[in-house]
């Protein structure tokens, strides 16, 4: 991260109802797929955060009509999902919800995803887009191995793993080649693969390959080093920069089987997470630190700021720690937003670095 002149970046993602209730945006099938819709969205979004927080480098694009080809101002992760048997249900103010295929058994067609009615439709708009602007960019959230196996299989994947671990070992390797081949895809048409996985990733050099591990916080240490970690090895790689989405509160539970990840670049890590011994076993991986979009709301600014620089503190290194609040809904109030910018700004300040 040397070489990168953003120390400390912030990005911030606002929840659909933010969206709903300032712009009157609706999050339809037409908000993902209409290439009309698509494109005037993503131009209603750069303009708001313009309009609001363009002090803070924030709507870089607003006035700009561009072909992004999934909504890189969400976080949601459903295509993949909907790619293997799941049906999606869209709201007004709200992501698009997954509900679980609750599939029988461990039986699953790689090459069907990709001929499935939820791809071709993905791919149409791609091609609409580049057909009318002669690209397309953005991308699209490809989720992760667990968080797919949980969503088509359900809860039962759990039991899976203890009672027929070498089947489902095999069911794993089958949805971790429907997740490479849709990066690959995704990355060859856009020429990024993660910003709608967590949007600071625009801040590290290179296009990050950034793997959602959501769910690991259901499973123990040994069984992600028994079932997942090898996948996490493979790809670090072949696909460079890599790095991990862990939004749940323990990401320091797994830090010692990161560790053992050769080319680890870069760790979202979820609030709550203990960030000094994530540290200690990742001493050279960009820790992107999550703040809690929630409990925000309650906070009092001075509380927050307080709150921001224990969390950066226990990083330890700015130039390999950055900033994001993802999710935060229609009750956060601007002068909240205002202070975790302003308060990356004096941290950078105060190390010399702005």
């Amino acid at each position: 991260m040397a070489d990168n002149k953003n120390i400390l970046p912030v990005e911030i993602v606002f929840h659909p109802s933010w969206w709903h209730h300032h712009c009157g945006i609706t999050f339809d099938q037409d908000f993902f797929y209409n290439p009309d819709k698509r494109v005037a969205c993503e131009m209603k979004m750069e303009d708001e955060l313009y309009r609001r927080f363009g002090q803070y480098g924030l709507g870089k694009d607003h006035g700009k009509m561009l072909p992004q080809v999934g909504a890189v101002h969400n976080a949601a992760g459903y295509l993949l999902s909907e790619m293997l048997g799941c049906e999606i249900v869209y709201s007004d103010d709200a992501a698009p919800q997954v509900i679980c295929a609750h599939k029988p058994d461990l039986n699953l067609d790689v090459d069907a995803a990709f001929e499935s009615p939820a791809f071709k439709r993905m791919e149409a708009l791609m091609d609409e887009l580049e057909k009318r602007y002669g690209y397309v960019c953005g991308d699209i959230n490809w989720s992760g191995v667990l968080n797919l196996a949980l969503d088509v299989r359900g809860e039962e994947i759990l039991l899976d793993m203890m009672l027929q671990p070498e089947e489902t070992k095999a069911y794993f390797d089958k949805i971790a080649q429907v997740i490479e081949r849709f990066f690959s895809y995704v990355q060859k048409r856009c020429g990024s693969n993660s910003i709608s996985v967590n949007r600071n990733v625009i801040n590290y050099p290179g296009s990050v390959y950034l793997h959602s591990e959501c769910s690991h916080t259901m499973i123990g240490e040994e069984q992600y080093e028994e079932f997942l970690l090898p996948y996490d090895i493979e790809w670090s790689k072949k696909y460079q920069p890599y790095g991990i989405h862990y939004c749940g509160p323990d990401p320091h539970r797994h830090a010692a089987q990161m560790a053992k990840i050769p080319h680890f670049a870069f760790l979202d890590a979820g609030w709550g997470g203990d960030i000094k011994l994530l540290r200690e076993h990742l001493p050279h991986c960009f820790l992107n630190l999550r703040i809690d979009a929630v409990s925000i709301n309650n906070m009092t600014c001075e509380e927050l700021e307080a709150h921001i620089r224990r969390m950066v503190a226990d990083s330890g290194d700015l130039s390999l720690t950055g900033l994001c609040c993802i999710n935060m809904d229609d009750k956060v109030t601007d002068d909240k937003i205002a202070c975790i910018f302003e308060t990356a700004a004096k941290l950078r300040e105060e190390a010399g670095l702005a």
